[in-house]
Order: structure tokens, then C-alpha cells, then sequence
């Protein structure tokens, strides 16, 4: 009943997430096979309209969301991290870590800059599976121009490193972004850092003075220069004028600091790719699973309408 006390706009976000996470799977799964031995086995008309639907239903997502896939690769172009604008990019690079000690993998304890696993049990002939998770912690990508703080949760991730392992009626599987990978990166790039945020010089000036006043004493033996226990407006001018001083000085200090690069989720809901696969067998695989489910699609609704002519079985 729990199901049904989520509003929409906790619903969609969840699906959304579940997606970004899932695609891979989703579009390899071989559901439209389930679907369909389900509708060999109960051999009645509404089974078969009932899994041809739901296999066209599903071939139609998948083939959409494919094909938006392999168009936004095609159409995003490269760019360096020195160079590139502020809002969604593709990124190319070697893959660095960030920070110590190194991020190791559950299973191999290998370090790396990103994992997942998955543990599986063997149950009546199938492989449940008893635990999985993969890991949210930063890394940096760096070409010949800079370097970028890539944030890889909720990315979806394809990496050539996958090692399976079966032991003790366990199966096991972990994929791993390794240093020095050649990374391909499509998200949200922003700047931080170097003034690029803009400094608040009234608000800062506004608080500083706010916090000099709850010191009165310690104000007082500094600029009461008559002993008068009272700031006189001179007095109060040369507060405002080494208060100001001091936030010009926060701010030259902000300004020096270097630049931050980030590149993480699109808050919009766009593409969010992480890959060391290389750039023409990434759009590769695209096209291919946007045939398949467009095929896929053909199918069902070919198997739907003869069904829907043919009551009899």
C-alpha cells in the first residue's frame, strides 16, 4: 500500500534514476524473451496480446532511448577542459584518482577509480542475485589541457574491465574505471573558483561589520581614539574603511585560488556518460541495440496485429 502514497513527483525522479543506473541491463536483459516464453507457455489470445504489447512497449523505450543516446554522442562534440563551455560537454581524457589512499574494489581489491559488483547465488538453476553496489568517489579525468573533478554518481557506465569469477556455487562480477584509462565523458561541466562565482562585496562588507559590533570592547580599544567609551562618526568612518580593506583582501585572496573544474549529473535530466570504450565503438553499440529494439519493435506489433485477427489458436 506504501506504492501508492508516492506523488508523481517523487515517482518520475525515481524512475529516472532507476534508468541512469539500470540502461545497460535494461536494454540487454533479453526481457522481450521472457515475455515471450511466458506467452508460449499459457498458448491463450489474451497472453499473446498481453506480452506482444508489453514486448513492443518495451522495445519502443528502449529503441528511443538508444537512438537519443547515439544522437547526442554524434552531435556533442570534444572538447578540451580548458576550453570548454559552461553547461553540457564531452570530455576526453586519462582517468586519474583523487586523493588518498586509492579507491580498492570489494572482491579483487584492486585500486581503481570506480567499481561495481555484483555477488550471485545459484537457486533451482537460476543465479540470484545476494549483493551488489558500486562506488560514488570522485575521480579526475586530465587531457593536455588541464585537469577535471568528474562526480560519477547516477552516470551511466560502460567499461571494457569486467572479471567473473565463479566459486563455491557463487558467481561473481566486478567492472573497474583503472588509472590511466582513456575516459570519455558526456555531462554537466561548471567552473568553480577564480571569481567565477560572483563575490557579495556589500554582503561581505555588511557581515564583517556585524561581527566587529559584537566585540564592542576589542572595537572600542581599537579606533576609540579619544577614550570617550564612543565612536564618533570619524571614528566609524575608519571602521568602514579597514572593514572594507579587509573584504578587498577576501576577495583578491578568492580570485587567486585556482580553478576548480566539476563535471557530474545534468540537473535537467540529460545524458550523463562515463566510458573508456572508444568514441566510434561507444556509438557502435548504440546503433546496434537501436536496430535491435527497432526490429524487435516491427515484430510485435506484426505478432499483435495477427493475433488480434486470429482468435483462435
Amino acid at each position: 500500500m506504501q506504492f501508492f502514497t508516492i506523488g508523481i513527483d517523487e515517482l518520475i525522479p525515481t524512475a529516472q534514476e532507476w534508468l541512469r543506473r539500470s540502461y545497460a541491463d535494461l536494454v540487454t536483459s533479453g526481457a522481450q524473451v521472457v515475455l515471450l516464453v511466458v506467452a508460449l507457455q499459457m498458448r491463450t489470445r489474451n497472453a499473446w496480446l498481453a506480452c506482444l504489447g508489453l514486448i513492443a512497449l518495451v522495445s519502443m523505450c528502449t529503441w528511443l532511448s538508444a537512438l537519443y543516446r547515439l544522437r547526442t554522442l554524434r552531435n556533442t562534440p570534444t572538447s578540451t577542459v580548458a576550453a570548454a563551455a559552461q553547461g553540457q560537454v564531452e570530455l576526453a581524457g586519462r582517468g586519474q584518482p583523487f586523493g588518498q589512499p586509492p579507491l580498492m574494489s570489494p572482491l579483487r581489491a584492486r585500486a581503481c577509480l570506480w567499481y561495481r559488483y555484483r555477488v550471485e547465488e545459484e537457486r533451482d538453476d537460476e543465479w540470484r542475485t545476494l549483493d551488489k553496489g558500486e562506488s560514488s568517489t570522485s575521480f579526475m579525468l586530465q587531457d593536455r589541457t588541464g585537469e577535471c573533478v568528474v562526480q560519477p554518481e547516477s552516470a551511466e557506465i560502460f567499461t571494457r574491465h569486467e572479471d567473473r569469477w565463479t566459486d563455491q556455487g557463487r558467481r561473481y562480477t566486478e567492472w573497474l574505471l583503472i588509472r590511466e584509462d582513456r575516459l570519455r565523458v558526456v555531462g554537466h561541466f561548471r567552473t568553480l573558483g577564480a571569481g567565477t562565482e560572483a563575490f557579495d562585496t556589500r554582503g561581505a562588507l555588511s557581515e564583517l561589520l556585524g561581527e566587529w559590533k559584537r566585540d564592542m570592547p576589542r572595537l572600542l580599544a581599537r579606533y576609540d581614539s579619544d577614550r570617550d567609551g564612543v565612536l564618533s562618526p570619524a571614528e566609524w568612518d575608519r571602521v568602514r574603511q579597514d572593514a572594507m580593506a579587509e573584504v578587498l583582501r577576501m576577495r583578491r585572496d578568492l580570485q587567486m585560488q585556482p580553478e576548480t573544474h566539476i563535471v557530474s549529473r545534468p540537473a535537467n535530466g540529460q545524458l550523463f556518460l562515463i566510458s573508456n570504450l572508444a568514441q566510434p565503438q561507444l556509438q557502435r553499440r548504440y546503433l546496434l541495440w537501436s536496430w535491435a529494439h527497432l526490429v524487435l519493435l516491427l515484430l510485435a506489433l506484426y505478432g499483435l496485429a495477427w493475433a488480434w485477427r486470429h482468435p483462435v489458436f
